[in-house]
């Protein structure tokens, strides 16, 4: 984005640097099952008029989906995540001293009941 002659990123990208913006963009060709099914149920503003970004860079991080509006950000955990455990945790407070909530959901429950994540995204909006 251009103002006054400088490329200046959204303030919702909590400083991420350009190498992580182009990374998101090439993630969003590339989503995940899980992904896909979630993202379907959020585009558009689907849920309670709320407009989610998918892959978006936050700092040097790039989340599932984000709520600017609400400050929620989804992450959907497939099973490497059981390894990165340490790594997530980190990721997370990071994020969160952003003044941003975080919810986590593992693939498993979006395969099971996509209805009652769903409401549950709802409820933190």
């Amino acid at each position: 984005m251009a103002y006054l002659g400088k490329t200046v990123e959204p303030i919702h990208y909590f400083g991420a640097s350009k190498e992580t913006i182009q990374k998101a963009q090439s993630l969003r060709k590339k989503m995940t099952k899980a992904e896909k099914l979630i993202w379907d149920r959020l585009r558009r503003k689907q849920l309670k008029g709320k407009r989610f970004r998918r892959q978006h860079p936050i700092n040097g991080y790039i989340v599932d989906f984000y709520c600017h509006e609400s400050g929620l950000v989804i992450e959907l955990d497939g099973k490497i995540h059981d390894y990165q455990i340490q790594n997530d945790n980190k990721r997370q407070k990071i994020i969160e001293s952003y003044g941003l909530k975080v919810i986590r959901f593992r693939n498993e429950e979006i395969y099971r009941d996509i209805n009652k994540i769903i409401d549950k995204i709802a409820e933190q909006l």
